[in-house]
């Protein structure tokens, strides 16, 4: 406890840059302050700062311990939280990013609000990568792998490919028997936020085929204008199989090619790694696990 009020004191010198004001905030004297500062030194064995009588600025040591003591400080007070929530309801502010597939995650974050009512959603949709430190998300749901030793993660599902379109369409225009036929029809595609590229349809190919050249008679950033174009009878479009899973269900859009088509996409959720998981974020993650798991069982 002695090595731990030293950290504190010395938090709020290095921040305050001042004995008399970092006492102040302490409820002590600015001697106290000092005699505790050189405690401190003389234990480590290192000068934490350079005094005048005008200034007091960090050494280059104290640099790297004020880094490490907000670092110990900030998991004594999340580990504090965690406990004192615990005994209740979990409760307050979580910021996630999510993608742009409102088919899967909407039913299910209206039943998390429903089962949490005192967690606050602060939610952000979109399909460009975000930096989920930087930009203070504590919870951020995507597509693919994780290449940033930052974060954590945790797979909440997966889920495949197919290609889409109208009875309608199909009897006007012919169905696709092999993916060089659609060369031939009217392709509805994606286009990458981040980078601009069109999304290439996963279409397996016998050895020493060539790559197929698709139309490109549309392009989009999201889900649902594919899905509605299709349904329209607009043309083929590839697509996640959560988001048009009713459509078919309800035979307003047929699959081709199926035993063409070779894609899984795994689903994460990722969070900022080396810190105390407080409960609403993990009752959050259990949460859209167990909804995805769940919808996606045969």
């Amino acid at each position: 406890m002695e090595s731990l009020g030293g950290f504190l004191v010395f938090v709020q010198v290095a921040e305050t840059r001042s004995f008399v004001a970092a006492g102040r905030l302490l409820g002590v004297s600015a001697s106290a302050v000092g005699k505790r500062i050189a405690r401190l030194e003389e234990r480590l064995g290192v000068r934490l700062f350079h005094r005048s009588t005008r200034s007091i600025t960090l050494t280059t040591d104290g640099m790297q311990f004020l880094e490490r003591s907000r670092r110990i400080l900030a998991e004594i007070e999340a580990a504090q939280l965690e406990i004192s929530q615990s005994a209740g309801s979990p409760r307050g502010r979580l910021r996630a990013s999510l993608p742009l597939v409102g088919s899967l995650v909407l039913p299910i974050l209206a039943d998390f609000m429903l089962a949490y009512p005192e967690i606050e959603l602060d939610l952000d949709f979109s399909d460009r990568v975000v930096d989920v430190i930087d930009e203070g998300f504590d919870v951020v749901v995507r597509t693919g792998a994780l290449a940033d030793s930052r974060l954590a993660a945790r797979q909440i599902g997966s889920f495949g490919v197919v290609l889409v379109g109208a009875p309608a369409y199909f009897a006007r225009h012919g169905t696709p028997q092999k993916p060089a036929d659609l060369a031939n029809h009217i392709c509805l595609h994606y286009r990458y936020p981040k980078n601009g590229k069109l999304e290439i349809w996963p279409l397996r190919r016998e050895a020493g085929e060539r790559e197929v050249t698709l139309p490109i008679s549309m392009v989009c950033n999201n889900v649902e204008t594919r899905v509605c174009f299709a349904m329209r009878g607009l043309g083929i479009a590839c697509m996640p199989d959560f988001s048009v899973r009713q459509a078919l269900k309800d035979g307003l859009l047929c699959t081709v090619l199926d035993d063409y088509v070779e894609r899984v996409i795994d689903l994460s959720i990722v969070w900022p790694a080396g810190r105390s998981v407080p409960p609403r974020l993990r009752v959050f993650i259990d949460f859209m696990a167990a909804r995805i798991l769940a919808d996606n069982l045969p």
